[in-house]
């Protein structure tokens, strides 16, 4: 599956607003088949937005790492041993 490019999500409300339009002339005249054909489009530009919405949620989530504390720096440090000498 292809990842919209979120600087097209104007474009993509545009098609989204055209297919709406073109779905109910297609309707007012009675041209089944195409209102069919449109609606699979309609749909595909809708999940294409959803995918954006949440992919613009995921990216603005605050992840807390927390920040370690001294003993905790201090700890790793004490870990480390100084290389063995050859006698």
């Amino acid at each position: 599956m292809l990842r919209p490019d979120p600087t097209q999500r104007p474009r993509l409300v545009e098609i989204r607003n055209n297919l709406i339009a073109r779905v109910a002339e297609a309707e007012r005249e009675g041209w089944h088949g195409e209102v069919e054909g449109l609606r699979v489009s309609l749909a595909g530009a809708e999940e294409k937005l959803n995918q954006l919405a949440t992919e613009e949620r995921r990216r603005s989530t605050v992840v807390a790492l927390g920040m370690p504390t001294f003993g905790q720096i201090a700890t790793r440090s004490s870990e480390i041993t100084a290389p063995q000498q050859d006698e």
